[in-house]
């Protein structure tokens, strides 16, 4: 399933109530607990179990599945192998295994002071990394009174809450202010990160249930549930990321916030093309906008206009941050438009929105308007995604295998071809 993705999980992957939530928990690597380390939850009779047990209200076999199937179980092995070494060495840094740089996605890497005796580094981006410090809820979160509500007010991080899962995933696999995969970084051949929330979740092994006790403390819904706030969650991150981190100071902004494939390419060939969602000339460097052209399919979809505002405001964006201009204004203009649009989506059933969805995603990459490789890739994952959904991925499965053969190698993709496959679909 989705072979192309199994793909980029890999090194450069690895960095890895109501869902409506009014304010965010703080994320794992920055809260005030204290983290137990991974040991504290591998025993037997807690987290540890060979197999998964139907007699408890978890599992209890998630740090095997999470030991033996996760790849984040060894995201910090990645910083020892030699493509790793190569890079801090690029980058004059020392070794990668101990660079802040490095660890601050490839491992649980809280500060010293909250490093517990049986804390190792070494064990990559383990429990606490994205579940948060134990150090008030490791021994409450067992008793029998128990519930989510009380763990989560003692520091377990909400992750059944897909906004909170989201901005937690995106924290590595997009950036923060904090931290991020820098131009400079990928320069010294760090891989080029790319993350899509329901799909990345779907190729990691899940080590939970969602049964009866599930449902009765945590949220749960759908996969387009999932999908669409973790788009508009990108999508607003990326935001962040371009106000936080655009301007250096120096010549030159921050590049890796632009679209690599509008300069990565063979000078002999002619890659521009004439995009309304830009207004562009030729030569310009534009911005990685694809989370936003992926809302702009699901606004459109949710109706109300809020894609026309949408579409507008990032045109406007992209020719302030091209002419040097006030790219702020722009930025305030559409958060406000993708917070209505995040609001919209606690009242609106998507349910029936998936062929919908389906058809505004081909129609406009037929229309040249999905045809960037980064945009290309968010929507054949949502495509796989809602044919997953309505259930009916098996008869797709063809179609699907040869979109994503188009996709296969990123320095040689064809948007041609790509369109071609798409042309295809239920033929």
């Amino acid at each position: 399933m989705k072979k192309l993705f199994v793909r980029l999980l890999g090194f450069g992957a690895m960095l890895i109530a109501s869902a409506m939530s009014v304010a965010s928990a703080e994320l794992p690597q920055y809260a005030e607990a204290d983290h137990m380390g991974v040991a504290s939850c591998a025993s037997g009779v807690c987290h540890g179990s060979v197999r998964g047990k139907d007699v408890t209200s978890v599992l209890q076999n998630e740090y095997v599945v999470w030991s033996r199937m996760d790849r984040h179980r060894i995201a910090y092995q990645t910083l020892l192998t030699p493509e790793s070494k190569s890079i801090a060495a690029k980058l004059g840094i020392g070794n990668a295994h101990e660079a802040k740089i490095c660890l601050d996605c490839h491992a649980d890497n809280v500060a010293i002071e909250k490093r517990s005796e049986k804390f190792q580094i070494e064990d990559g981006v383990g429990c606490e990394a994205c579940h948060g410090g134990a150090q008030q809820y490791i021994s409450s979160h067992v008793d029998v009174d128990s519930n989510h509500k009380a763990n989560v007010s003692a520091g377990l991080y909400p992750t059944d809450q897909p906004r909170e899962r989201a901005e937690l995933c995106l924290s590595c696999h997009l950036g923060t202010g904090e931290k991020m995969a820098t131009h400079d970084i990928m320069g010294a051949g760090h891989p080029r990160v790319s993350f899509e929330l329901d799909t990345f979740g779907a190729l990691q092994p899940p080590h939970y249930v969602v049964d009866d006790d599930y449902k009765a403390e945590k949220w749960h819904g759908s996969n387009i549930d999932v999908w669409a706030i973790g788009q508009v969650t990108a999508a607003k991150q990326t935001l962040a990321l371009i106000d936080e981190r655009l301007n250096q100071g120096g010549l030159f902004p921050e590049i890796a916030l632009f679209d690599c494939h509008a300069c990565h390419h063979s000078m002999s060939e002619k890659r521009w093309t004439a995009s309304e969602r830009s207004g562009l000339p030729p030569g310009s460097v534009r911005l990685n906008d694809a989370n936003f052209v992926i809302v702009l399919a699901l606004a459109e979809v949710m109706g109300e206009g809020s894609d026309v505002a949408l579409r507008n405001e990032v045109k406007k964006l992209h020719l302030a941050v091209n002419k040097n201009g006030d790219y702020s204004s722009s930025i305030a203009a559409l958060t406000t438009t993708l917070n209505q649009i995040d609001s919209k989506l606690s009242s609106v059933d998507l349910s029936s929105s998936a062929q919908p969805l389906i058809e505004a995603m081909i129609r406009n990459t037929i229309a040249g308007n999905l045809t960037d490789y980064v945009v290309a890739e968010q929507a054949i994952m949502a495509i796989d995604m809602l044919l997953e959904y309505r259930g009916v991925r098996e008869e797709y499965s063809l179609w699907l295998d040869q979109v994503y053969s188009t996709l296969q190698d990123e320095d040689n993709f064809s948007a041609d071809d790509y369109i071609d496959s798409m042309r295809l679909f239920g033929a």
